[in-house]
């Protein structure tokens, strides 16, 4: 839509407040909201002023004013508010200069496509994530100088089937056997329905829902591939309509990679592929019918794995996921059917336009704009440099042999393992100014000093376990 349409839509609908949303550096989506007689056609050429001194990892507060303006294509209505509200996606603008800003991760996104086409490799990249999330019915946690501690509960938690709750009717879920079960086990069937049916609603294409395999409230909706700009603005929609009738239903829901111990985590495996005039540039006649340049493509993800996951598993807790055993990859490999492989090449359909890889390190936790542009630029650089994924591994990882184990690439064991990965190895990142040194080098410290080090410093409640009798 034109931002004249907008308003017409605005007027159609008796729209009441406009939400002018964008996403801080970490990847919190943030907003703030306008009358919508405020918002004209020329706010989309203007913006709105708004404090970047007050966002995480922007702006200084002697140079705070900054610019939000809107992205007329991007709206859609918010299906939760009280007063009609229509949400509009902004990019982040310098109010002197009038350029992008280069701490905006939508703005990374948006160069990353731009970067694509100008090295003639391809004029479309297509992303198809497929999002695993928790929803619990209660939730208690808290850290400070004397205690921490964390709880979650769920009504179909295994750890409930000897609850003396009245009634108890077993409809409990066993731990790693919570893929595919048929309701009543299956809970929240219903709720995942209305999240459906919501994204649906807002402009996004649904394939299908389903319970995944950790027992207390595991799931999984999977949306059909889009470009990277705009599939990245459906993952946020999709985590905020998620969020938000789990609350409307007194439940709550998380992206954290790994909230329970010794089950399933959820990841964020993504499928994409390159395409050029209208062709899967991945479909061909090598392993697994995927073409040359495909190799290469998988040469330059696993290549750049271990920097990768500095940007796609970007937590504490990511690490915590990315351990053997439990359907997550820990070894820079690829195979067609795989699992436990970095990189999975999805076997469904012998047809050449659904060719395509599955990365299935990144999780949730992460900022999709800047994964996916990430992702974008390794590909690239395997194409460009004809980078030899070398032989596929098709045994299960989880069951190698020591002496095979020991050949191949790990992927980092945590945060501060990937943070180091990703200061020897981001030259690939910057082609085309896609992500600058500025943008890296603040990441890099920001995890570093808010995250890794809070971790480190702070005393864990399994140590009382293990050393207070010492």
């Amino acid at each position: 839509m034109s931002p004249k349409e907008i308003l017409a839509w605005i007027r159609q609908e008796a729209v009441r407040a406009v939400d002018l949303r964008f996403m801080d550096f970490p990847g919190s989506w943030k907003h703030f909201t306008i009358p919508s007689e405020r918002l004209e056609e020329s706010s989309f050429e203007d913006g709105f002023g708004f404090d970047a001194s007050s966002v995480r990892g922007w702006q200084c507060i002697n140079e705070s004013d900054m610019l939000v303006v809107p992205v007329a294509e991007s709206a859609f209505i918010d299906p939760f508010r009280l007063e009609k509200t229509l949400i509009l996606f902004c990019n982040i603008l310098d109010p002197i200069t009038r350029e992008d800003y280069p701490r905006d991760p939508r703005n990374v996104a948006r160069k990353a496509e731009v970067y694509m086409r100008s090295t003639g490799v391809a004029d479309a990249a297509y992303f198809g994530p497929e999002i695993e999330f928790f929803v619990f019915d209660h939730v208690r946690f808290d850290q400070n100088r004397h205690s921490a501690f964390h709880h979650i509960d769920s009504a179909e938690g295994r750890w409930n089937s000897g609850s003396d709750a009245r009634p108890n009717l077993g409809n409990t879920i066993r731990h790693r056997e919570g893929y595919f079960p048929c309701p009543p086990s299956d809970s929240l069937h219903d709720l995942r329905s209305e999240m459906m049916r919501h994204m649906i609603d807002s402009g996004m294409t649904v394939e299908g829902h389903h319970h995944e395999v950790a027992s207390g409230g595991q799931g999984e909706i999977d949306l059909r591939y889009d470009s990277l700009v705009r599939m990245a603005d459906s993952v946020l929609k999709y985590k905020y309509i998620v969020k938000s009738v789990a609350n409307k239903h007194g439940k709550t829901a998380t992206f954290m990679p790994k909230p329970i111990f010794k089950d399933n985590g959820s990841g964020m495996h993504v499928n994409t592929s390159l395409w050029r005039d209208g062709r899967n540039l991945f479909a061909g006649s090598a392993y697994a019918g995927v073409s040359e340049l495909g190799m290469h493509a998988i040469g330059g993800l696993l290549r750049h794995a271990r920097a990768l996951c500095a940007i796609t598993n970007p937590t504490t807790n990511s690490y915590k996921r990315l351990v053997p055993g439990f359907d997550a990859p820990t070894t820079a490999s690829y195979s067609s059917r795989n699992r436990s492989a970095a990189v999975r090449i999805p076997v469904y359909s012998a047809r050449a336009q659904s060719r395509r890889l599955e990365y299935r390190c990144p999780d949730a936790s992460a900022n999709p704009y800047l994964s996916f542009s990430a992702m974008l630029m390794a590909m690239l650089d395997g194409v460009i440099n004809r980078i030899d994924p070398g032989e596929p591994l098709d045994r299960n990882i989880y069951d190698l042999e020591p002496e095979v184990m020991k050949n191949l690439s790990h992927l980092p064991a945590t945060l501060d393992d990937a943070l180091s990965a990703l200061e020897k190895d981001h030259e690939f990142l910057m082609r085309g100014d896609v992500f600058t040194e500025d943008v890296l080098s603040t990441w890099i410290r920001d995890k570093r000093e808010r995250e890794v080090d809070a971790i480190r410093v702070r005393p864990h409640p399994f140590e009382f376990n293990l050393y207070y009798d010492v």
